[in-house]
């Protein structure tokens, strides 16, 4: 049994309204010395399989035995979670891009610096739960800092960012207030769910990975189960329409293959029909790794979908 749960939550600064501003942040402490490992997710407002998958996991790590402590911080922008959007509605501004954030800056960037001293700074290791929003679905990790605690949450691709290539590593992200500051720390990203569809199956695998990567940060008993065969791309590539309209999904499934010259899907015209774009995809020997599973309404410059490149990928 867990020793005991506390439920934190600190305050930062003080809404217009009068409400408090705080992290809702849940601590379950081990009846032994271990790690201090953060569980996060709901960065983006509109991602929340990993809150939901934060919560199954509490409903099952609170009656286990557990080594070190474990802070559950399921929605990190409550804000912009009420609200299902990705950036942060008082202030429209994206809390990963904002870290290490500013004490005396608007709400996101104290929320921002806030999140960084009274979650981050007290961990060890950190698992940051995305997923794709209400439309793309998404399936892949990031190998940062710990490619082992990466590799057992048991994802098909992984992604290692390469310094000169093609990807998706941006400035102001929890990589500033994480292994930027404390090399040593074990972190990793995972990109999983999403889309137009039960969130079931993807909440299920979130939380199966996630007890196998705590095994292997030896905060709960049991054998670290091996992963599949898995590919390590180093080259990722996003694709947005140019045009709005329906979004057409042509491609194949996530962690499929897909070659150059085929199509990952086309902007077809609600009002008369017409193609109005065709979107192939930019790899000659690419792997699908976000994609739309449903005819979708897009904007112009929304999330499309995400490939990336075999050639020059390890095992």
């Amino acid at each position: 049994m867990v020793k005991q749960i506390n439920k934190l939550r600190p305050k930062f600064t003080t809404h217009a309204d009068g409400s408090d501003a705080v992290l809702f942040i849940h601590e379950l402490v081990g009846e032994q010395d271990g790690p201090t490992v953060g569980i996060s997710a709901s960065i983006h407002g509109n991602e929340n399989a990993g809150s939901q998958a934060i919560l199954e996991l509490y409903r099952t790590l609170k009656d286990m035995p557990l080594k070190g402590r474990i802070l559950l911080l399921p929605v990190a922008n409550p804000k912009a979670f009420a609200v299902n959007h990705r950036f942060t509605p008082l202030d429209e501004l994206n809390l990963n891009r904002e870290f290490p954030g500013d004490d005396r800056g608007n709400y996101t960037q104290q929320l921002a610096f806030a999140l960084a001293r009274d979650y981050f700074d007290k961990l060890d290791a950190n698992i940051d739960l995305h997923s794709g929003t209400d439309r793309p679905t998404v399936d892949y990790v990031y190998i940062w800092s710990d490619e082992g605690l990466s590799r057992a949450f048991g994802s098909k691709i992984l992604y290692r960012p390469t310094t000169g290539k093609t990807g998706t590593v941006y400035t102001g992200t929890t990589k500033t207030v994480t292994i930027d500051r404390r090399p040593e720390m074990k972190v990793t990203t995972i990109e999983l769910g999403g889309g137009i569809v039960d969130q079931g199956p993807y909440v299920k695998r979130t939380v199966d990975g996630m007890l196998n990567q705590l095994r292997y940060l030896g905060v709960i008993a049991g054998d670290v189960v091996a992963p599949p065969k898995q590919v390590v791309v180093t080259e990722l590539v996003g694709i947005r329409p140019k045009h709005g309209g329906w979004l057409e999904p042509l491609s194949p499934a996530n962690g499929e293959i897909i070659r150059g010259g085929q199509l990952l899907g086309r902007v077809v015209s609600p009002y008369d029909f017409e193609t109005i774009e065709e979107i192939p995809t930019p790899f000659e020997n690419g792997i699908m790794v976000m994609q739309h599973l449903s005819r979708n309404l897009v904007e112009a410059g929304d999330y499309g979908f995400m490939v990336g490149n075999l050639d020059g990928a390890e095992q």
